[in-house]
């Protein structure tokens, strides 16, 4: 265990871990948050897509207010072992990986079960595989705008910014080390996130103008901003890391036996109670596919985020959701 200097972000090591493609790293890290440490009951909250530790939403003066908070960056972030930290990274990664390397971090902090696994997105589908992996560790999961296995339509829509990264110039000359080319491929990172900004929200949210509630001076700001400027501090291996763990995410595959057994088998043998949370009006993790999965687990409770903010509602960033949400766990965690 070791803390960043002047910074409250923890690391713990794990030697020779071996990840699903069989590659072993010689050090593998993860990065972490210990939010009310001497608290009884602990939450393990995992960070999205482009969540960083720090803008992870915790819930800790809320719901969470009596937890103790342990925040963990999924593989790939840039604050975990990422392709743009580690020289050894694995060509691809995998959910099970994540969960693997947190159950060893727990165990190193003395903890014994989970009172609560939550995430957004992508740490909503990490959720989900703690659930399917560990169901007796864990007593409750809050999966928030994500699903159980990633739909062919939210993979296609991936494919659209993954291929506006790959194919740009600066990136295929980034990657053939091209002499004279800047460290970084901006113009790639820039199109990457032209490309991802409109599935972000709601196509009512364009309508309503609300990019100006967040204190954008016109859409042409907010376009200069969020679907450019925004990516320029992403490493491209790292996002495109973690975008195609996305793409492969599916809970089945937990399954050790071969049994291949369908989703719903799967989704039927989860002990955890679960609160599943899609937002109304998102593009991708669509809440219908929320309400199938709901009906196949034996304790869940579906409550959809009625806002026009579509994915972004879970992120955070609308303090109308958050507060909605908030309410919705403290129910959840009081029956």
């Amino acid at each position: 265990m070791s803390t960043a200097a002047g910074s409250n972000i923890h690391y713990f090591e794990i030697a020779g871990f071996r990840f699903q493609n069989g590659s072993i790293l010689s050090t593998t890290r993860l990065a972490y948050l210990d939010i009310n440490p001497s608290s009884k009951k602990t939450a393990l909250i995992i960070t999205s897509f482009r969540g960083r530790l720090q803008s992870t939403l915790t819930f800790e003066n809320g719901a969470l207010h009596k937890y103790r908070i342990i925040v963990v960056a999924l593989f790939g972030n840039g604050e975990s072992s990422s392709p743009s930290n580690s020289t050894e990274f694995p060509t691809s990664i995998d959910y099970r990986d994540c969960v693997h390397a947190q159950r060893l971090l727990l165990e190193a902090l003395g903890i014994q079960a989970l009172d609560i696994v939550m995430g957004f997105s992508m740490g909503g589908q990490c959720a989900y595989y703690w659930t399917a992996m560990h169901s007796e560790f864990v007593r409750n999961a809050i999966i928030i705008c994500a699903s159980a296995r990633t739909s062919r339509h939210n993979y296609q829509f991936l494919e659209g910014p993954k291929a506006a990264l790959e194919n740009s110039i600066d990136y295929v000359a980034y990657k053939n080390h091209v002499s004279g080319t800047s460290t970084k491929p901006i113009r790639g990172l820039r199109a990457f996130g032209k490309a991802y900004s409109a599935w972000l929200t709601s196509a009512e949210w364009f309508d309503r103008e609300l990019y100006l509630a967040l204190g954008y001076r016109s859409f042409q700001d907010w376009d200069h901003h969020v679907a450019g400027l925004n990516y320029d501090s992403w490493d491209p291996d790292d996002l495109l890391a973690k975008l195609r763990m996305w793409q492969g995410g599916d809970i089945t595959n937990v399954d050790q036996i071969g049994t291949n057994q369908s989703l719903e088998e799967t989704l039927s043998r989860i002990k955890t109670s679960v609160l599943l949370m899609p937002c109304s009006t998102d593009q991708y993790f669509r809440w219908e596919a929320s309400e199938r999965e709901s009906s196949h687990i034996p304790r869940a409770t579906l409550k959809v985020i009625p806002s026009v903010w579509g994915h972004l509602a879970g992120f955070g960033i609308n303090g109308e959701d958050v507060r909605w949400m908030d309410r919705e766990i403290a129910k959840f965690l009081a029956d």
